[in-house]
């Protein structure tokens, strides 16, 4: 199903690219002429030729044919808006899709898009950003087109203290999106980190708009670390890709999909049934969940202890070493104590 016609916002790919590229992926075997390619991304014959020197400066090898047309020579890993829109048929991510190849930040973005009225399930891709953004204002590196960075647009009729189920409810989502029985221990440490043999590979980041009783719109950011074959030395002792650990390259289209099909089900599943199931289900998966010591650091102090699980709101629990009593975390960093 074609994304819907909407105004473009400063910066977003141009739709004849958008559509020249889905229309030789999904024709990869064949040779297109270039009459069909004038006609679909709606330029002259004589255009033809500028707009596939455009795919080919973006890293797309086009192969052309003399008097018949164009072939993709491979692949490409793009995450096209018309690729995903069919892919997504019936979610509501499939409608309003706003891609960049280069921005500063999908959810500085999606968060615009949300104060201006952008409806539920639009979403934000880069291939590239320069000003990643993880929790507590830090840093979150986005090589191009090595990774995926995407933010997604909620209108949840819950109030601001159920808000952090949908940090878990979309690191669930994250995790499944990846999940392989050859994969070396998946983990997720609450409320928002996903680890690979205990290093980070993905993180969520969720920001929103609401009054005391309801929130009026969320966004919820994910960065994922897929094709990353190494990482800055700073840090390459806590991070890592799927690459780096599998030994291979993975298709960020098909993680991509997969990820926004789960979100849609847990979301919907949260929506009808309440908190319950995502609390289950992350019990099942985290062992940050119960028993794991750790060390919190907050805003005001740094305590060890162990975790007791989460309450309704998806806040962690922590019995303290201090003998402090068990206590919920609202924010802070979690590590674990060996």
């Amino acid at each position: 199903m074609p994304t819907k016609r909407q105004a473009a916002l400063p910066g977003t790919t141009d739709r004849r690219i958008d559509t020249l590229l889905s229309l030789l992926a999904e024709n990869s075997t064949i040779v297109v002429s270039g009459a069909k390619i004038a006609k679909e991304i709606g330029v002259s014959r004589q255009q033809v030729w500028r707009w596939i020197e455009k795919l080919r400066a973006l890293g797309v090898k086009v192969k052309g044919h003399a008097r018949t047309g164009y072939h993709i020579e491979r692949m490409p890993d793009i995450l096209a808006p018309q690729l995903l829109s069919r892919r997504l048929y019936g979610t509501p991510f499939a409608r309003r899709i706003h891609h960049f190849f280069k921005i500063d930040s999908t959810n500085a973005v999606a968060m615009r898009l949300g104060e201006s009225g952008e409806p539920h399930g639009a979403i934000v891709i880069a291939e590239e950003q320069t000003a990643g953004r993880g929790r507590a204002g830090r840093s979150w590196a986005s090589e191009k087109s090595a990774g995926i960075y995407c933010s997604i647009l909620l209108q949840p009729a819950i109030s601001p203290a159920h808000a952090p189920l949908l940090t878990l409810l979309a690191g669930l989502a994250a995790r499944e999106a990846v999940a392989d029985g050859a994969m070396p221990a998946l983990d997720i440490r609450w409320p928002n980190d996903l680890l690979l043999a205990g290093r980070k590979f993905c993180g969520i980041l969720t920001e929103m708009r609401a009054e005391p009783d309801r929130v009026h719109y969320a966004v919820i950011g994910i960065g994922l670390n897929v094709n990353q074959s190494k990482m800055p030395d700073w840090l390459a002792a806590s991070a890592t890709s799927l690459r780096i650990e599998m030994e291979k390259q993975f298709s960020r289209l098909e993680i991509l999909i997969r990820l926004l099909r789960n979100l849609d089900h847990y979301y919907n599943q949260f929506i009808t049934e309440g908190a319950q199931p995502i609390l289950r289900r992350f019990a099942e998966v985290s062992s940050y969940f119960k028993g794991k010591h750790v060390r919190i650091t907050t805003a005001t102090e740094t305590y060890t202890g162990v975790t007791a699980g989460l309450e309704s709101s998806g806040v962690l629990r922590v019995t303290r070493d201090d003998g402090g009593g068990t206590q919920a975390v609202l924010s802070g960093d979690v590590a674990e104590v060996s």
